[in-house]
């Protein structure tokens, strides 16, 4: 029966992240960038002053007066959790080992334009968000396709539709992508350097049990606890992680310059294989770029915007900026120093990508450190790959808390959080590849309702973005703002923003 699964699973796998699908989710980032000509470009500066730029200005930015949503940063550093994870290292080396060095450009390719994907679904998940029987922000896919797509003339039921697959594909993704993959990222990386008992599969259960306890809680606390949680782990795991990876990297900076001139250099050319030349190099550099870039930061999948649109903020724009970011950061920045750190480190052949010693994924960037730090390097990835994966699991179980409640009520909440909670004890010693491999299929599931929704609402994508640009460019202060598609939320919150002051 597993091997039948395992092989149909496969052949939809194929189907979903083949390059259809990765066209689809590209596209998607190049027709918004051009309907709204080119604003993570034009406007690159304003988003950056308006996100980073205001963190210690507007006092609403960390700090939250509302009980009922949390603050944008607390927004971004719970969206951030979940798409900074074992894929920003483990990922990247994969990437390069598989597509070549020149994954790493397209990789760059597939955030420059998954950044208005990602700013699209943040304005619509703000624009079409409702408030659940708690009094708290519930948006998302599910929501914009229901109220959004849902309201266009005879596309009732398939909005409706499409937002419950949407919720089940979400559900079923968290419990592999969102916990039991990172839950044997971190067993793995702890006992590699740890020994407990001396026993296998008493280890990994014990590390299970901890990482559930410490897990249950945040996650039973709810949205507060986890951004509360997420705004002090992500900060220090980032900075841990890029002031580490930057020690390296200037450890071996001659060879930054030739690292980059091989990501240019094979992005366009063949690759060499085993001496000889195999295949196109731009296909496979192109497939495995464009696979882990998405993967990474989760651009198109519909995950992140639902808690984006928890945060207080009054403009879907605002939002919407705040999602540019983060897929900055997570690819830009993040993976970008993990291809560096793996190409300037001599570990790989910077011809093929090919690994030297034949290490792969995370045991070629654990290769990185230890070359570098020595036995402190294997504790230093330990460290953060456990902190990279740890707050996945927190940002995931929010994901499927809101898709559970989406489909079975507010109250109904709990019992997703003690399926959830359990999974991961389970995931500790359960052989689990098969549960990974279908919940890798349903992330990619989860793009296909999501970029519908994203993609027949684009012109709302588009009238938001011009009314924001006339009343913030322009100065034309006449112009009502368009903050919701509901009446009653709308006055809300432009009652909200006259107190302000904007």
């Amino acid at each position: 029966m597993a091997e039948t699964i395992s092989h149909y699973n496969g052949i939809i796998n194929g189907i979903v992240w083949g390059i259809p699908a990765l066209i689809l989710l590209i596209g998607t980032g190049v027709l918004m960038t051009i309907l709204t000509k080119g604003f993570q470009f034009t406007h690159f500066g304003h988003m950056m002053k308006e996100t980073v730029g205001s963190l210690f200005k507007k006092k609403d930015i960390l700090k939250n007066k509302d009980p009922k949503s949390i603050s944008q940063f607390q927004a971004l550093c719970t969206a951030l959790s979940a798409t900074i994870g074992t894929g920003n290292i483990a990922g990247i080396a994969y990437a390069i080992t598989m597509g070549g060095t020149g994954a790493v450009f397209w990789m760059w390719i597939a955030a420059i334009f998954g950044m208005m994907t990602n700013y699209s679904e943040n304005v619509l998940g703000i624009f079409y968000r409702r408030r659940n029987s708690k009094g708290e922000w519930s948006g998302g896919a599910m929501y914009y396709l229901s109220e959004g797509l849902g309201c266009k003339k005879n596309l009732k039921q398939i909005g409706k539709v499409l937002a419950v697959l949407f919720s089940v594909f979400a559900i079923f993704a968290s419990f592999g992508i969102g916990n039991m993959g990172q839950v044997a990222s971190i067993k793995e990386s702890v006992l590699s350097v740890f020994e407990i008992t001396g026993k296998a599969t008493t280890d990994a259960l014990i590390v299970g049990i901890i990482i559930a306890i410490v897990a249950s809680l945040v996650i039973i606390g709810g949205l507060s606890r986890i951004a509360k949680a997420n705004e002090k782990i992500v900060p220090f795991m980032a900075g841990f992680y890029i002031v580490g990876s930057a020690i390296i990297i200037g450890m071996h900076y001659d060879m930054i310059i030739p690292a980059f001139a091989s990501i240019f250099k094979n992005a366009f050319t063949m690759k060499a294989v085993g001496g000889g030349v195999g295949g196109a190099v731009i296909k496979q550099a192109v497939t495995w770029g464009f696979k882990r870039g998405v993967f990474s930061n989760e651009a198109g999948l519909g995950s992140s915007v639902m808690v984006h649109s928890a945060s207080n903020v009054k403009e879907p724009v605002t939002q919407g900026l705040w999602g540019i970011f983060e897929v900055f950061f997570d690819t830009i920045i993040v993976c970008t120093l993990t291809a560096l750190l793996i190409l300037t480190t001599g570990i790989v052949d910077l011809e093929t990508g090919a690994s030297i010693s034949g290490a792969t994924k995370l045991g070629l960037a654990t290769e990185a450190f230890t070359n570098s730090f020595g036995t402190f390097g294997g504790i230093f990835i330990a460290i953060a790959v456990t902190l990279f994966a740890f707050s996945t699991v927190l940002g995931w179980s929010y994901y499927g808390t809101k898709a559970w409640e989406y489909l079975f009520g507010t109250k109904a909440t709990i019992v997703y959080k003690v399926i959830f909670i359990g999974i991961i004890i389970a995931g500790s010693v359960l052989q689990a590849d098969l549960v990974i491999d279908l919940s890798d299929t349903f992330n990619g599931l989860m793009a296909i309702p999501n970029l519908i929704g994203v993609l027949t609402l684009s012109g709302t994508v588009m009238a938001i973005t011009n009314n924001y640009a006339k009343r913030k460019f322009k100065g034309n202060t006449a112009i009502k703002p368009m903050l919701s598609h509901f009446d009653d939320i709308q006055k809300e919150q432009e009652e909200a923003l006259k107190k302000e002051g904007n």
